[in-house]
């Protein structure tokens, strides 16, 4: 038996608990089933229930069996001190606080007809438990699924951007390149661009923004890959402005072997990767602070959109020629940067600063990017929910990820709509 189905009765389906009596037999009436708890505490806080004649306001504590208050050790824990009801399936022992008074307790049915419904979902194959019936969901909870998504979204983005700013004692600059810096190596080497922006802190690339070199310099040999580089002229040079900057700053190299360039196109390289990020850092003096100033998608597109130094023109490695081919950061990775970095961090700014305007202005720039092209965005579209710009592709990749991936139906307010439907 799960408790979590009690829980969905609770807060969807209160009335139904109407007319029953408490194990003292006194009836029962659900004023207000009050508001759900997902943290430590009890399940259900500002309840209103009366019992018998008597009101009364606080909280609501579920269990399969009653014994299990004392398992969890509510007994000694005083912040239970005011469950004015403990519901349970099964009542195997009386409940008391820390106070020695004795609970209130409401035995309830197992909700089996639920219970069904919810087990078919938890066992469907399909690509989300509820394709074969999501189109019969109303529109408009879907649409309002998606707002409440997106705001999960940029909540817990939000939440990680902040963590991330503590870590750089406060700087949104020192935070925003450590950011962005992970985002250049996309999914298959977003560690080690990581790794490597922790290693070179911006206020060292920043004394020598002037010059593209020296950057280059700095950031290959940070990386790792300059020390095993084939010679060529433009590598001895790198080597030659890295061991004097190495000793100034007295910098360590990243591990090497961290780089992955197996199975990826040549123009997603680390090496071209590296260079981009090198040149976005040579044009942009104080970058964050110029993404907060921009009002339109197409400004942040010109601010991003760089073009490696002219030695990866007709090189995907060092010491290696190709065909020549400028290298240039492209429109779905800017795209991607814009979405993952750029917009979290102008939200978090925002709220960070109690700049509601700045919030409003970073929901509406995702609102007017156009939709993320992957699976996820796709397979929903053939389940008709249709993403049609970069809020609704976020929300959605949020949906699968955190409710149908990993089955919490229950928590979901399509799958509520489903599951109540079947009641």
């Amino acid at each position: 038996m799960d408790e979590s189905l009690l829980h969905f009765m609770w807060r969807y389906q209160s009335f139904t608990f109407n007319g029953l009596c408490t194990t003292n037999g006194e009836p029962i009436e659900v004023i207000d089933p009050g508001l759900y708890n997902t943290n430590s505490g009890p399940d259900f806080s500002n309840a209103k229930v009366r019992i018998g004649k008597t009101l009364w306001a606080g909280n609501v504590e579920m269990h399969i069996k009653s014994s299990e208050w004392y398992l969890h050790n509510h007994h000694s824990d005083s912040a239970y001190d005011n469950v004015i009801l403990h519901v349970v399936v099964e009542n195997d022992q009386a409940a008391v606080t820390t106070r020695g008074t004795f609970v209130q307790t409401l035995v309830v049915p197992y909700p089996s007809d639920l219970r069904e419904s919810h087990e078919n979902l938890m066992k469907s194959a399909e690509w989300i438990p509820c394709a074969s019936k999501i189109r019969h969901v109303n529109p408009l909870l879907i649409d309002s699924t998606i707002d409440r998504m997106q705001a999960e979204r940029l909540e817990t983005k939000s939440q990680r951007v902040i963590e991330l700013v503590n870590l750089c004692n406060g700087s949104w600059e020192e935070a925003f390149y450590r950011d962005i810096s992970r985002s250049f190596g996309l999914k298959n080497n977003a560690l080690p661009f990581q790794l490597l922006a922790q290693a070179l802190p911006l206020k060292i690339l920043a004394k020598h923004r002037n010059n593209i070199l020296q950057i280059e310099a700095l950031l290959f040999g940070q990386s790792g890959l300059l020390e095993k580089a084939k010679p060529d002229s433009f590598t001895l040079a790198l080597k030659k402005e890295y061991g004097f900057l190495k000793e100034k700053y007295h910098l360590t190299p990243i591990e090497p072997s961290l780089w992955k360039f197996m199975r990826l196109r040549p123009a997603s390289f680390p090496t071209v990767r590296i260079a981009l990020l090198a040149m976005l850092v040579h044009k942009s003096s104080r970058l964050f602070s110029k993404l907060l100033e921009i009002e339109t998608v197409e400004q942040i597109v010109n601010l991003l959109t760089v073009e490696a130094s002219d030695y990866w023109t007709n090189h995907y490695i060092f010491g290696e020629e190709s065909k020549s081919m400028r290298k240039r950061l492209g429109n779905e990775t800017v795209k991607l940067i814009t979405i993952n970095t750029v917009i979290p961090f102008m939200f978090s700014y925002g709220r960070s600063r109690s700049k509601a305007d700045m919030e409003t202005k970073a929901i509406t720039l995702l609102q007017q990017m156009p939709p993320e092209k992957n699976s996820i965005v796709e397979n929903f579209e053939k389940l008709g929910i249709a993403a049609t710009s970069a809020f609704d592709s976020q929300a959605l990749i949020h949906l699968k990820a955190n409710y149908c991936d990993t089955r919490k139906c229950i928590y979901c307010p399509i799958g509520v709509s489903i599951l109540r439907k079947q009641l």
